[in-house]
């Protein structure tokens, strides 16, 4: 399981630029499975993504596919974490 943060380094109207093409870039990764939760972060300087990916090597390939990471508006830490415990509605997730 990977934590990606988002940090915005260009002024939000670049960032802005850039949106409709990473929501879609989101829609996509729903669609594969890859992501369980994303949002912006508040105060808005950023955003937080769930994600899956079968190592590190693919989560980074993921992270370097966003539309904000190759405009370069945003800056991206990956944390991996292996979650031992869960709310019951995210089992599945738990780490074995």
């Amino acid at each position: 399981m990977f934590l990606i943060l988002l940090k915005y380094i260009r002024p939000l109207d670049q960032v802005e630029a850039h949106l409709a093409a990473h929501r879609e870039y989101l829609r996509r990764r729903y669609a594969d499975g890859s992501f369980l939760m994303s949002g912006r972060m508040e105060p808005r300087t950023g955003g937080v993504i769930l994600a899956q990916a079968a190592s590190r090597d693919a989560a980074e390939a993921m992270m370097h596919e966003d539309p904000f990471y190759t405009a370069g508006v945003a800056e991206y830490t990956l944390v991996e974490f292996h979650p031992t415990m869960t709310a019951p509605a995210l089992a599945q997730f738990k780490a074995h």
